[in-house]
């Protein structure tokens, strides 16, 4: 299978709000790439084509969703594409990096965690 992207997935989880009309809520990414992600605990009703805003740090920028899924009764993952591309909006070092993938998993759950945590979720 050949891969059409214009950028490699990065798996990484990164806690990110996404902001629909009046409504925020935090979410968490799966996987990154220059210019989008794939987004993972949504609770909201998406519809592709729609546009989005996400925060992330001190970065805000618009997105639209491409694709919807269904996980469970509760939860949806979403792909999404930059309508806004900035430099650095993952704040993500995408050099090769030293440590091991697993403590780069770990650490990323334990911030995704900390982060639901201090959000009441």
């Amino acid at each position: 299978m050949l891969n059409n992207r214009k950028s490699p997935r990065i798996k990484t989880v990164l806690p990110v709000k996404i902001s629909i009309g009046t409504s925020t809520d935090p979410v968490h990414t799966v996987d990154i790439t220059d210019t989008g992600a794939q987004l993972g605990g949504l609770r909201t009703r998406l519809e592709p084509g729609m546009t989005i805003s996400l925060r992330r740090g001190s970065h805000k920028a618009k997105f639209r969703i491409a694709w919807v899924r269904q996980l469970g009764p509760n939860e949806l993952r979403a792909g999404i594409e930059c309508l806004e591309p900035q430099k650095d909006f993952w704040e993500v070092n995408r050099s090769s990096d030293t440590r091991a993938d697993g403590e780069q998993d770990s650490n990323a759950v334990m911030t995704v965690l900390s982060h639901c945590a201090r959000s009441g979720w």
